[in-house]
């Protein structure tokens, strides 16, 4: 089950959110405790960053790489909350923050936190969505994520997160291959919300790309050593 964020700010939080806004130092201070020893300081201070990026994201764009950084970081919370500031700098800095992609992957296919993999899901379907070739990039691993994930509760929010994808500027094979993978559901969904969501996305690609008959992605088969002898 998705862990639940409250959006309310604790005390804490709100005092320190305060002081970043109007402190040039007291932001560094802050950005500085991503990469410190204690958890609990990580935490709060990527949460703080968080909410900065929700009300000042300008004010964050000199330590995109220090975001970045703080993905390696052990505990989920620290790396959720990255995340989401990350997805907020995508529209005016998606060839910096795509520099997240290897740390947003490894998130995505975390074995213990379902809220890190949503935010990792949502990460990679916006930054996907700003360019073709980004598309093609992230597209094999968020095909990956829908099979994994489809049966978890966490789906739902992910199909909001495919909708931004499709609407992007992504590729036609793409499109076509999101499409593929989503007929079933579009079709034959069980729970009115799954099938109609689908349906959504499904009938947009259809019509925005003028796609006939949508295929699932391809598997990719890895050849073995025998097979390899014998060419």
């Amino acid at each position: 089950m998705a862990e639940e964020q409250t959006q309310e700010l604790t005390a804490e939080e709100a005092v320190r959110l305060a002081g970043v806004e109007h402190d040039r130092d007291a932001l560094a201070a802050l950005v500085d405790e991503l990469a410190g020893r204690s958890r609990l300081k990580r935490q709060l201070a990527a949460r703080v960053v968080h909410l900065l990026a929700e009300r000042e994201p300008v004010l964050l764009e000199q330590y995109i790489p220090n975001l970045i950084d703080a993905l390696d970081c052990s505990e989920a919370q620290t790396r959720w909350e990255i995340l989401d500031a990350l997805t907020l700098l995508v529209p005016d800095h998606a060839r910096e923050v795509g520099a997240a992609y290897d740390g947003a992957e490894a998130a995505l296919f975390d074995d213990l936190s379902s809220t890190l993999r949503l935010s990792a899901f949502r990460f990679l379907c916006t930054w996907g969505a700003t360019e073709r070739g980004r598309s093609k990039k992230v597209w094999p691993i968020i095909d990956e994520a829908i099979q994994c994930y489809h049966g978890d509760l966490e789906y739902r929010d992910m199909l909001g997160c495919l909708l931004t994808f499709a609407e992007g500027k992504i590729e036609g094979g793409v499109a076509g291959e999101l499409a593929g993978r989503l007929q079933f559901d579009a079709e034959n969904g069980k729970g009115t919300y799954l099938k109609a969501r689908s349906a959504e996305i499904y009938n947009l690609l259809l019509k925005r790309f003028k796609l006939d008959h949508p295929q699932k992605r391809a598997r990719t088969v890895a050849k073995s050593d025998d097979a390899e002898d014998e060419e």
